[in-house]
């Protein structure tokens, strides 16, 4: 009896994980999220909301140049954490734990962004000055785009202005040919939303290049060659989705069609929800895996958009996500003891992180966050636990055929 009380001590311990998360929802999957979102954001935005980040915030990087990179970490933290949360922020803010929780993020992401784009600021960040700021303004923007009611049109007008005039500063930067056109495209697209003019040439010239680099089965060339990685889920669907939706309102023909993109970016996120493990594991495969969960940001977005294909059950990719953020998320050495996160996959692996990631960029991680902005009603948090593919897959289940996308 005694053996048994602790094995069963230690299977609740290690299942477990987020005890007491009571305090962020009801529904447990849900809890396990807010938790992982509050844990990664809090030290972040409550530095930066202070005008503190520079001095608090540690940038560890593999790339010898310390001070080469503090010239775009802090805005690289900004603009990815703002992307990742803002789905959430636009639901605002209720009577309830989470809602109040919103409350708090909702107030210190207009302080954040209002430090970030004063030229008065400590924490004054720069759009303009090497090429990584390009990549950052897009995520920033793109979160500004996500949350326009909440945060966009309560920043104050000088702050409007200021963050206008920095996204045009960051014309100056000239992409990549690769996923980097979407980073040019994105802001000009933050542009026409939030100011009314753009440079649609830009736009049009990133459609175009991945019209033609598209390589089947919902999977885009990162460039004329076709890379494993997640940059079809870190970058190219989400974006590209984001700027034919508004290319559609605006009444504006693509090569890319809406519809053709929509069907693309479903089967991709399918093919996501394959890949994640009965354990809550995925292929280590590609660069930048020390954006750790975010690899899985294509499969939340679609969830979130509501455009999962009939056979993937909103439930299933919950589930598998909690898996996945619970597993990575509790790995040890994830975060410094101030709370900071560290370059990893599962835990500390600073090997992982390449010359071009410092701390600010594992900030990415949040896209992950993007389906918080459903509703606890929406079934995919209200349907009851289900298994994903590989779980039923692996224990025996009888499973549909997978087919390609033929387009």
């Amino acid at each position: 009896m005694k053996n048994f009380n602790i094995l069963t001590l230690c299977l609740l311990l290690s299942t477990s994980a987020f005890a007491g998360t009571g305090k962020y929802s009801e529904n447990s999957d849900r809890a396990v999220w807010l938790s992982a979102l509050d844990r990664i954001a809090e030290p972040l935005l409550t530095n930066l909301a202070r005008g503190e980040l520079r001095e608090n915030m540690p940038v560890e990087s593999m790339n010898k140049d310390i001070e080469g990179r503090k010239t775009c970490t802090y805005l690289e933290a900004l603009g990815r954490t703002m992307m990742g949360i803002s789905a959430w922020l636009e639901l605002g803010a209720d009577d309830t734990p989470e809602g109040q929780l919103r409350q708090k993020y909702i107030d210190l992401s207009i302080q954040a962004i209002t430090h970030a784009v004063n030229p008065e600021s400590p924490d004054y960040m720069n759009f303009n000055r090497g090429t990584q700021p390009l990549v950052d303004a897009a995520f920033l923007v793109h979160g500004l785009l996500r949350a326009r009611t909440q945060i966009w049109d309560r920043l104050d007008k000088t702050t409007q202005q200021r963050v206008i005039a920095e996204l045009k500063s960051s014309r100056v930067i000239k992409p990549y040919n690769s996923n980097w056109l979407f980073f040019s495209a994105m802001v000009e697209t933050a542009l026409k939303e939030l100011s009314g003019e753009w440079e649609f040439e830009t736009v049009r010239h990133a459609i175009d290049s991945f019209d033609k680099w598209y390589k089947g089965d919902g999977w885009y060339g990162d460039g004329e060659q076709f890379h494993l990685d997640y940059y079809n889920s870190f970058v190219i669907h989400p974006m590209l989705f984001e700027i034919l939706d508004v290319c559609r309102k605006n009444g504006i023909e693509t090569s890319i069609s809406f519809d053709v993109e929509t069907a693309r970016y479903a089967r991709y996120a399918e093919e996501q929800e394959r890949l994640i493990s009965p354990e809550g594991t995925y292929p280590v495969v590609g660069r930048s895996l020390a954006y750790r969960f975010g690899a899985f940001y294509a499969l939340s977005d679609v969830a979130y958009r509501k455009l999962l294909p009939e056979q993937v059950k909103p439930a299933q990719v919950r589930c598998a996500l909690t898996t996945l953020i619970d597993r990575q998320i509790n790995a040890p050495g994830t975060f410094n003891p101030q709370g900071w996160l560290r370059a990893g996959l599962a835990g500390y692996q600073p090997s992982i992180g390449e010359t071009y990631i410092s701390t600010g960029s594992l900030y990415l991680c949040t896209a992950v966050f993007i389906a918080l902005g459903l509703p606890e009603s929406d079934p995919f948090w209200s349907d009851p636990a289900a298994d994903w593919t590989n779980k039923k897959a692996w224990s025996g289940l009888d499973l549909d055929c997978d087919r390609a996308l033929e387009k």
